[in-house]
């Protein structure tokens, strides 16, 4: 039997489902009466992690948004993993926005996850390996109460549990 039990808290995105959910929103782009006659677009970056979005105005803007995240959480990709930038104006009078896809958990939110998970005053420990952080203890019923714990916090990042071992 295992000495310590373990698993790995990550932040991250399945991007083969995030390239689905964009060619689904480009699909139902061009299919809605609302949207015909306008030069609205999605493109994907898989390199940069960026989705880049082109409309007319705001508005329609807003709207093609609205669809890119309903196929999203269809697809099992969590909103929160999405960073929006600022709403830019284009040449044509279009306006574009930057959507960043965060994955990993970066230095300031693993350290508040860990301490978090100390303030619990649970039998475990818990560190941070580069963009996760990895929480060991000798009893599983103490490392399922740190996954609950987790999952009903309020986090400003998407959360996953792997290596749960």
């Amino acid at each position: 039997m295992a000495d310590n039990f373990s698993f790995d808290i990550v932040s991250e995105v399945n991007l083969q489902e995030v390239d689905n959910a964009v060619n689904q929103a480009r699909k139902e782009i061009a299919q809605r009466y609302d949207f015909k006659g306008s030069h609205c677009t999605i493109d994907l970056n898989v390199k940069e992690k960026q989705i880049l979005i082109h409309a007319d105005d705001e508005f329609k803007l807003k709207s093609v948004v609205d669809v890119l995240q309903g196929k999203l959480i269809k697809r099992s990709v969590p909103v929160k993993a999405l960073a929006y930038g600022t709403v830019e104006p284009a040449a044509n009078a279009n306006v574009r926005q930057m959507v960043t896809l965060k994955v990993g958990i970066d230095k300031e939110d693993a350290k508040k996850l860990v301490k978090m998970i100390k303030d619990t005053k649970l039998r475990v420990q818990a560190q941070i390996m580069e963009d996760q952080v990895r929480v060991t203890g000798k009893n599983k019923d103490d490392l399922q109460s740190v996954i609950t714990m987790v999952r009903a916090a309020e986090l400003a990042f998407a959360v996953q549990f792997a290596n749960y071992r």
